[in-house]
């Protein structure tokens, strides 16, 4: 089974909007949330959703996966205090779709609408070839990794160098149990689930996505995804 697990638990304070979470402003007439759930939604390979959702807005996402007739959401979960376990969250309700079946999950931001059905097949062949699924992007510009001080500690070769996005997919079992650990040892704000991971000594297989595959956290992001929607719109409209 190939279970999505997307992460809505956030309340978008970089966003400057005091009205609604992030991830359900508005584009062209639809939620943000919307457009990440159905790219899950259409994949021919993902069987199940779990949401893990800002728990005052789960009435609200409930009404709009009706309206928008997102079928493949099985559960909708509160999110919980760190993005880690909004993730567990998400997980735990996975585990109890999944039963005892051996499964795949592929964990997402629900702000990252901006993926399409390729990445969801590569994260899915990755995880069955080699444990994990990390997609990435190219590094465009030069990184410089700096020390407390703010000077420069070094300069790794961009060529080696890659940005970490979303989805990270692994077996559903490994990754629960490393959530495990890192609760058992106190551990709730790791960044996100590949750092967890690679700490408790698992490897991490990359895999290539779109540059444009951003997070929506910000004003600019936010402006950013309706150029990109608008873009492909015009294609559709002028292609031969």
């Amino acid at each position: 089974m190939n279970i999505g697990v997307i992460f809505a638990g956030g309340i978008g304070q970089r966003m400057k909007t005091t009205k609604r979470p992030k991830q359900f402003l508005e584009m062209h007439g639809k939620p943000i949330i919307i457009y990440t759930l159905e790219i899950f939604e259409n994949h021919p390979e993902i069987d199940a959703i779990v949401v893990a959702c800002v728990e005052d807005w789960i009435p609200y996402l409930n009404e709009l996966l009706e309206r928008f007739r997102i079928t493949k959401v099985k559960k909708v979960v509160p999110g919980g205090e760190t993005g880690q376990m909004s993730i567990y969250n998400g997980l735990a309700a996975a585990k109890e779709i999944a039963g005892e079946e051996k499964s795949i999950v592929l964990i997402h931001d629900g702000v990252r609408p901006l993926i399409n059905e390729t990445v969801i097949t590569d994260n899915i062949e990755s995880v069955k070839e080699n444990g994990s699924a990390i997609t990435s992007a190219i590094v465009k510009e030069t990184i410089m990794v700096v020390k407390d001080d703010n000077s420069i500690d070094y300069v790794p070769d961009r060529a080696h160098s890659r940005v970490a996005k979303a989805p990270q997919s692994f077996w559903l079992h490994e990754i629960l149990e490393v959530h495990h650990r890192a609760q058992q040892e106190g551990i709730k704000d790791f960044i996100d689930s590949c750092t967890m991971m690679k700490f408790y000594g698992h490897n991490l297989f990359l895999i290539d996505g779109p540059y444009e595959n951003i997070k929506i956290t910000t004003p600019d992001d936010f402006y950013t995804m309706r150029a990109l929607l608008d873009a492909q719109e015009n294609a559709q409209i002028y292609i031969d």
